[in-house]
């Protein structure tokens, strides 16, 4: 089997499987596992977002939208020489990764089309079936169930400690910072799952821009700031943003200090195997009493300036 994959949470899946070694393409945002980095590049952004601020990129993207300009290209060439027999691609969001209409376009034209399989889940359980839909499109659907079994344990035993909390905290998770965007599909679920209550989203729902008065109004007793494809580092850097402004010295997480900073690249914008890690981290930070062992200091940090 020759996987290309121009999904960074698919390529996470195909190392979590053992496939690896059948990766011929990725795309650049696929640098998990180290060994990824390694693989042919197939696609390329169009927008170039490094060094550029939080506001900055989201008016480049906007404007980008806004005149239907696409904001990935597949390289035709060079999924051409990968010669692939399977493309891992998604319709979920058009800033992340070339979605299946444009793959589609340039595979019916690849010598040997490929099957295509598209990733576009919004809860928790639906990255699971995606692990087994890869499996059997992969034939290898044993080890898949082996896989989403270890992970549903750990997804398990989270729920099954935090039914027991004696409080659930109004917690509010920040997916962008200039503008304002809540964090949506299966965060919401994950803050359920971690022992509080979403004080702003629904499970499920698209993440979506807010009002900084919104966020306000909801009163949230914990925030997390975790910035679509940012590191911790870059997330400290953006933190002042929202954390400088007046509305936000007000709010309840504020106050008490408990507003955290994750990596929300690898542990919450992804609908990979590593959902599973960050919903562990956010066990910590929404449940400390009954999950006292805190993050690895690059995970997660709380937010002390």
């Amino acid at each position: 089997m020759r996987i290309v994959s121009l999904l960074p949470a698919a390529t996470e899946i195909c190392y979590a499987l053992g496939l690896g070694d059948d990766l011929v393409g990725v795309s650049p945002e696929c640098d998990h596992p180290l060994a990824a980095r390694t693989k042919r590049i197939v696609s390329r952004s169009l927008l170039q977002y490094k060094d550029k601020s939080s506001r900055e990129t989201s008016r480049m993207v906007g404007e980008r939208l806004e005149s239907a300009g696409a904001l990935y290209q597949v390289d035709a060439q060079a999924l051409r020489s990968a010669e692939p027999d399977l493309i891992l691609t998604q319709g979920l969001c058009e800033v992340c990764a070339p979605t299946v209409g444009d793959v589609e376009n340039i595979a019916r034209n690849l010598p040997r089309p490929p099957e295509i399989v598209s990733l576009d889940p919004h809860h928790l359980v639906e990255v699971l079936e995606n692990i087994e839909l890869i499996g059997r499109a992969c034939d290898i659907e044993e080890r898949a169930e082996t896989v989403v079994e270890g992970l549903r344990q750990r997804i398990e035993r989270v729920a099954r400690k935090t039914a027991l909390a004696a409080e659930r905290p109004r917690t509010a998770c920040l997916e962008w910072l200039d503008p304002l965007f809540i964090g949506g599909h299966w965060v919401p679920e994950m803050i359920a799952l971690a022992g509080g209550v979403d004080a702003i989203g629904s499970p499920g729902e698209k993440s979506r821009r807010v009002a900084p008065e919104e966020v306000a109004a909801a009163l949230p007793e914990v925030a997390v700031l975790m910035p679509c494809g940012f590191d911790l580092d870059r997330t400290r850097k953006e933190a002042p943003t929202v954390t400088g402004t007046s509305w936000w010295s007000q709010m309840p997480a504020s106050q008490t200090h408990r507003v955290w900073l994750v990596d929300g690249s690898s542990y919450f914008n992804r609908p990979g195997p590593r959902l599973v890690d960050g919903l562990e981290i956010l066990a910590h930070i929404v449940q400390p009493a009954i999950f006292p062992t805190p993050p690895a200091p690059t995970e997660a940090e709380p937010w002390v300036g």
